[in-house]
Order: structure tokens, then C-alpha cells, then sequence
């Protein structure tokens, strides 16, 4: 597979939303957020980042990992204080959530995401998140070179990188890139790594 790496476009946002869809299927804050019938909870993430990724598209860049012209991974990264949602952004998308994936799951997801904002770093940062691969394309360096890009990005920019992970195997991974463990907390009684990377300038 020959991977490149480019920033999306608007018509690439429905395929990179059912990417991470399979892709994050099955992580353990999404089961304990979203149920664990894998049927219902593929759904209501494809809804959720429905409504969650045109935002960060907004807000942030999306890189788009292919293989020749099928798009195999994404990546969010979100620039230095625009990572927390608004009060508007909260009002236009919290009563759009609730129906796209039901009370109960729209209740723990917002204890969710609280829990990971009161975790944000303090200092101006790169988000980085969502990051999905293709469900049937892991562990074929496809989230190597979404990381690679990531990271070209943060150090032309001297920029402090930040993220969330609930999967232990991955804490590893983005060790490799640099990032290191701030904290570690459960959410919804899943274990959560938060990890920053120091600004390292290479111009």
C-alpha cells in the first residue's frame, strides 16, 4: 500500500464520517457511551460525527489518508483555543445530538466529553482527534502516515501537541511521535491516557 496524505475537502466529509464509523467502532469509550450492540453503536457514531466533523472541518484541518485515490484514514486536528466547544456551538449541536443517538447514550457521551474538558491542556495547543482507520486496514502504517503529517505540522509551526486515547496499545504508538503521558483518568469507567507533545521546531 502507498499511502499519501492530503487535507480533505467538503465532498470528502461523508466517506472520512463512515471511515471513522468502522474505524472506532469498537473503542471502549464508545461502547461504554454508545451500547454494546455493535450494530446500534456503529450507527450512532456515524450520526454523531455526522454532526461533529463538518465542525472540526470548520474549525481545524481534516487530513485524509489514501491509497491511490480510496481514502483509508482521517485525522482532526484542531488549532490553539479552538478545541472547547462555544456556548453557540453547544446550543446549534447538543438538541441535534439527542435524536441522532438517543437520551441515554447523548447523556453519557456529555459526561464524556466534560470529563475530557476539564483534562484539557491550559496552554495554546494542536487537538489532535478524531483519528480513524479503516476497521479492515490497521496495523498497515496507514495512521503512521497520518501521524507523520500531524506532527510535520506541529513543528513547522513550533506547536505543543495534545490528545485523548482510551486504548492502551495506543499510548505506546503516539510515545513514538513524541507524545508523552500528562495524566491518566477513567471516563464513563474506561480508563483514558491524556498525552501532550512539547513544541519542537525543526525550520
Amino acid at each position: 500500500m502507498k499511502v499519501t496524505v492530503r487535507e480533505l475537502r467538503p465532498e470528502d466529509l461523508a466517506e472520512a464520517i463512515a471511515i471513522i464509523a468502522r474505524g472506532m467502532r469498537d473503542n471502549p469509550l464508545h461502547v461504554s457511551a454508545l451500547g454494546y450492540d455493535t450494530r446500534t453503536r456503529a450507527h450512532r457514531l456515524e450520526r454523531m460525527f455526522a454532526l461533529a466533523l463538518p465542525m472540526i472541518f470548520k474549525k481545524g484541518v481534516l487530513l485524509g489518508a489514501f491509497d491511490r485515490a480510496k481514502m483509508v484514514g482521517v485525522a482532526g486536528m484542531v488549532p490553539p483555543g479552538r478545541c472547547q466547544p462555544t456556548l453557540v456551538e453547544n446550543v446549534t449541536l447538543l438538541p441535534r445530538m439527542i435524536p441522532a443517538v438517543g437520551l441515554s447514550a447523548f447523556a453519557r457521551s456529555s459526561r464524556w466529553l466534560a470529563t475530557w474538558g476539564k483534562h484539557d491542556l491550559a496552554e495554546p495547543h494542536w487537538h489532535l482527534g478524531p483519528v480513524a482507520v479503516d476497521a479492515h486496514l490497521q496495523g498497515q502504517g496507514i495512521g503512521t502516515a497520518l501521524m507523520g503529517e500531524y506532527c510535520a505540522r506541529l513543528d513547522h509551526l513550533a506547536a505543543v501537541g495534545y490528545l485523548e486515547t482510551d486504548k492502551a496499545k495506543n499510548v505506546a504508538f503516539y510515545q513514538k511521535f513524541g507524545f508523552e503521558i500528562v495524566t491518566e483518568a477513567p471516563v464513563l469507567e474506561t480508563p483514558n491516557w491524556f498525552m501532550r507533545r512539547p513544541a519542537i521546531s525543526r525550520t
